[in-house]
């Protein structure tokens, strides 16, 4: 399984035991990034603005048991933060190449 799919898996399932009062999204975004990390990808933070499409695709997979959308949703914050990091190191590197 990609490693973006088994966050996706591992979030949903952890959302849908739902094992504490409190908390339980803060958690399963938590293991999310960990599992994402432990895989060399950068952790995603969800902005409000996008809060109602992570939602939805989150009771997709929830209700149909059909991870596909909410997988592409986190691939699709995987993609944006990896071309943010990238423009970062590119950046540095055009500064380090002035200081020298």
């Amino acid at each position: 399984m990609h490693p973006v799919e088994k966050a996706a898996v591992l979030h949903s399932k952890f959302v849908n035991i739902h094992p504490f009062i409190d908390g339980n999204g803060r958690t399963a975004r938590l293991l999310m990034n960990l599992e994402l990390f432990k895989s060399g990808y950068l952790p995603i933070i969800i902005e409000k603005e996008h809060r109602s499409e992570y939602y939805r695709v989150l009771d997709i997979a929830e209700v149909s048991g059909n991870y596909d959308p909410f997988a592409n949703f986190l691939a699709n914050y995987e993609e944006q933060e990896l071309t943010r990091y990238n423009q970062l190191l590119q950046r540095e590197r055009s500064v380090n190449k002035l200081d020298l």
